[in-house]
């Protein structure tokens, strides 16, 4: 069975790696060029994979591109696999492989199709996780599932980073079995229930600023849920230069400290305990991918001076 891979994030590559050790090595990789990184927070680069592997590598920023196309036809691909893409699948690929075009999705679909699916299932307080091969059709993440995984999570503790991982995995464990089905024959395609489906939106840079007159829950849930492998909340200095918070925790003292929204409470060696605006306290573990340095705390956050 020939396939055509395309991806450019970290989970497009363990795919990649799991595909490969089982025997479904690809006769085409399609990955973004170097210098469209930034397109992805979680970016990897397939080029190494491609040149250990000995498979020819395409570099294109979209699948629609003429040029990517044309490396795809020339493949003569039965299958293509899209893991880590984010674009939708033109009319035109997806009637290249005779298979057609099999994507994955990080959620239990039908639920949760769209983007921003991780941030989302921690945002909106989800208890189920799932990971979902897919055979992409016309509409969003809406085609037939062809394997998927269903697991329990805790949206009160889990972060961004554990909720991507724990999908990937999934993810990966599900992808060369149901390789081996496709290659004897066997083409699974469950058709989703409409009456299940619910749709996330996309997500801006603008979504991640920290208001501090939220709960301290709230913050805390939206610093898990934007963190790696994203870029993490923001705030704001007084003197207004932007700093991410990558990493926090709830204080354990409730009621210990008085004050307003944005202060800074406390400073303890590497950990700033900011005021929320429920009289409860975030520590801030994390800023700018460093712990915070303690002769720059003061002015951390939006209301103080």
């Amino acid at each position: 069975m020939r396939i055509a891979f395309v991806g450019a994030v970290e989970g497009s590559a363990q795919a990649l790696q799991a595909i490969c050790a089982a025997g479904h090595r690809p006769v085409l990789i399609v990955t973004l060029p170097q210098d469209q990184a930034g397109a992805h927070s979680d970016f990897f680069d397939l080029g190494p994979l491609a040149e250990a592997n000995a498979i020819p590598l395409c570099r294109a920023a979209r699948t629609d591109d003429e040029a990517c196309l044309a490396a795809i036809r020339n493949a003569a691909p039965d299958l293509v696999l899209i893991i880590g893409w984010s674009q939708l699948v033109g009319a035109e690929l997806r009637a290249l492989p005779s298979l057609g075009v099999l994507g994955f999705h990080p959620s239990a679909l039908p639920r949760m199709r769209g983007r921003g699916v991780i941030p989302w299932h921690i945002l909106t307080e989800q208890r189920r996780g799932g990971a979902t091969l897919f055979w992409i059709a016309e509409g969003i993440d809406d085609g037939p599932v062809a394997a998927q995984a269903v697991f329990d999570i805790n949206p009160d503790h889990i972060t961004a980073r554990a909720l991507y991982d724990r999908a990937v995995s999934e993810m990966v464990a599900m992808l060369p079995p149901l390789l081996d089905r496709l290659r004897a024959g066997d083409r699974p395609a469950t058709p989703q229930d409409e009456a299940e489906a619910t749709i996330c939106a996309r997500r801006r840079p603008q979504d991640g600023q920290i208001d501090w007159t939220r709960p301290a829950a709230c913050i805390d849930r939206l610093i898990r849920a934007v963190g790696p492998p994203y870029p993490g909340a923001v705030t704001r200095m007084a003197d207004g230069t932007a700093v991410r918070v990558s990493r926090a925790r709830l204080h354990p003292r409730q009621g210990y400290f008085i004050g307003l929204p944005g202060q800074v409470q406390q400073v303890a060696g590497n950990v700033v305990t900011v005021m929320c605006g429920d009289g409860a306290c975030i520590d801030l573990l994390d800023l700018n991918g460093r712990a915070p340095p303690r002769h720059s705390i003061l002015g951390v956050c939006d209301g103080v001076s």
